[in-house]
C-alpha cells in the first residue's frame, strides 16, 4: 500500500504531529543531510507498524518533505494512521 506523509526534519523529538496539507505530519529528529531524515522516516514507520525496515520504502519524494511511502504489508491506511498516532511527539 502507498501512504503519503509530510516530514519535518531536525525536530527535537521524532513522532506523529497531526496533519499538514491533508497528509500525516511526521517530525524526525534527524537532519535532512545525506539521507539521514529518510532513514529516520523508515525507522519510525517500521517501528510503529512492527515491520522490518525492508518493508517500508520511500517510492517518491526522497528530496522533498512530501513523501510517498510503499508499505509491503496487508495493512490498511486506517491501520497505519492508528499505529503512527500512538507515536506522538
Amino acid at each position: 500500500m502507498k501512504f503519503q506523509v509530510y516530514i519535518q526534519p531536525g525536530a527535537k523529538k521524532s513522532g506523529y504531529a497531526g496533519e499538514f496539507d491533508g497528509k500525516a505530519k511526521i517530525k524526525v529528529a534527524a537532519p535532512p543531510v545525506e539521507g539521514a531524515a529518510n532513514e529516520a522516516v523508515i525507522r519510525f514507520f517500521a517501528k510503529a507498524l512492527k515491520l522490518p525496515k525492508s518493508a517500508v520504502t520511500i517510492c517518491a519524494g526522497e528530496l522533498s518533505r512530501h513523501k510517498t511511502l510503499e508499505i509491503d504489508s496487508d495493512i490498511t491506511e486506517s491501520d497505519v494512521l492508528e499505529a503512527i498516532t500512538r507515536q506522538r511527539s
